[in-house]
């Protein structure tokens, strides 16, 4: 009985050491940059061209040089309150939690459109600092 016991509790602990060391290492993974592919980002982009043009403002502002410009800054497009008092600088980081989920970034914004994968984000911001 106590056998059993000592393999049954051996197991467990070698289960949770196992489960410990898969959660400990998905957050790196998570973390770990994606390499954009422009030429996939722009076929990707001409879905955000519902809203947004490359060189004029339509629902949304134009895209060419966002990549580096501050959030609310482009002169003639009306932005949301809480998009001009946000204080952020659209870089790749910026970018991808922006397109992860525009209203938990910045709640207020007109923006409601969310792009649920990872490469789907980096190949779109790779596109856009194209546009620069």
């Amino acid at each position: 009985m106590k056998r059993n016991t000592l393999l049954t509790n051996g197991f467990l602990i070698c289960a949770f050491l196992a489960a410990t060391a898969i959660a400990g290492a998905t957050p790196a993974s998570v973390d770990t940059p994606l390499h954009g592919d422009v030429v996939h980002g722009k076929t990707l982009y001409q879905g955000c061209q519902a809203c947004h043009s490359i060189d004029e403002n339509d629902l949304g502002p134009r895209h060419r040089g966002v990549v580096g410009r501050r959030a609310g800054s482009v002169e003639d497009y009306a932005y949301s309150k809480a998009l001009k008092n946000s204080g952020l600088t659209w870089d790749e980081a910026t970018l991808d939690r922006w397109l992860t989920n525009p209203s938990a970034l910045v709640p207020g914004t007109k923006m409601f459109f969310k792009i649920d994968g990872a490469q789907a984000r980096a190949d779109i911001i790779a596109y856009l600092k194209e546009l620069n």
